[in-house]
Parts: structure tokens; sequence; C-alpha cells
């Protein structure tokens, strides 16, 4: 399975956005970029711009260049906004609903949980973060899992994360389970997010 492991902390920093907890006490001491130059270079192109966008939201869910590249396809064949429709896709994913509902500190994290095939989709169990989500399915925690120590504590761990509630996913910690409810909102995604600048992107 194809995935960025370049240090999140770096990756913060080039995106001048927190993408992880730990991130944030970094950048409160080291806010401009990596590098001799940092940021100062080629400020106010408007290519440098929509790149910076399409790397940060690219890097918030933790997506690799083509599969980003596709979902934007993706969703400018799809009915509505196309950057509205894109954001949608991303936070259908199942490791995002995993980090939404709480249940990890990061969508790093949460990517990995999905990944070690600790998760039922309606009973069947999965091992592909990227699946997509859609209403009345059911995330849980499978039955061997909930004996990990990871899960043991999971109520620890959802209230450490005070994650926003949103309105497409309701989170059972206890029961150590997810239900989708509905679809996201545009409101609802990451905030700082100005998907236009990624539709431009791709559309040049």
């Amino acid at each position: 399975m194809a995935r960025d492991i370049s240090p999140i902390v770096k990756q913060s920093r080039r995106e001048g956005y927190a993408l992880h907890p730990k991130a944030t006490k970094v950048m409160a001491r080291k806010s401009a970029a990596p590098g001799q130059h940092g940021d100062s270079r080629n400020k106010g192109s408007l290519y440098l711009t929509q790149l910076r966008e399409k790397q940060k939201v690219r890097r918030i869910y933790g997506l690799l260049e083509k599969q980003f590249a596709k979902l934007v396809a993706e969703a400018s064949k799809t009915k509505g906004q196309t950057g509205a429709v894109l954001l949608s896709l991303l936070e259908r994913r199942a490791d995002n609903a995993v980090y939404r509902a709480g249940f990890a500190v990061s969508r790093r994290a949460a990517r990995q949980l999905v990944g070690h095939g600790h998760f039922l989709l309606n009973g069947e169990r999965i091992d592909i973060p990227s699946i997509r989500l859609k209403p009345n399915d059911v995330l849980e925690v499978r039955p061997k899992s909930k004996k990990d120590t990871y899960f043991a504590n999971l109520k620890d761990t959802v209230a450490s994360t005070s994650q926003p509630a949103v309105g497409w996913l309701k989170a059972d910690a206890g029961k150590m389970k997810i239900e989708i409810t509905g679809s996201p909102k545009r409101e609802e995604a990451e905030v700082g997010i100005n998907e236009q600048l990624i539709v431009e992107f791709y559309s040049r």
C-alpha cells in the first residue's frame, strides 16, 4: 500500500497548516516553511497559490498525487459544484470517518487502524482506508481487536481528540461503533480550505 511517510511536522510547516496535533507546538515556534529560504520565494504567483492549496488538502487527507488527481477527475464528472463534491468524497473515506469519530488522534493513525484490519464494515472485515462510506453503513471495531490495549482505552482517546460534531455520522465509543447517518456538508469539511483553487489548478 503506497503512502507518504515523510515527517508530518515538516509537511505541516511546508503547508502552513498543522496536519497532526504534535505539529501545532512546533509551528508556534517555527512558522516558516522548512529550508534555507523558507516560503519567501515566488510569493504572489497564482500558480504557486493553487499548488500549495492542492498540496495542503492532499496532505490533510493523506492521499498521494495520483489518488488525489483521480478523485478530482471523478468530482468534476459528478453533478454539483466540483469543489464541494471533492470535499464530500474525501470526507466519506473510511479512515476519515474513524478520525472524525474521534477513534484516532490523526488521519494517519486512523489510516493505520483501518489498514491493519481492525474494523468491520456492515459486518465484513476491511483493510482499505479509502473505502467510501454511504448512508446507513456501519463501521465497528471487530471483536478480536476490542481486546487490544488501544481499543480498551478508546473512551480516553475520544475524550482527548475533541473532534467537532458532524451531522453525517454517529459515534459510540462504548460500543466502538460508527453509524453513517447522512452525507457530509461543505461546512463540515476541514476548516481553512479553498477548494476553488484546487479546481482551478487542475483546470489549467
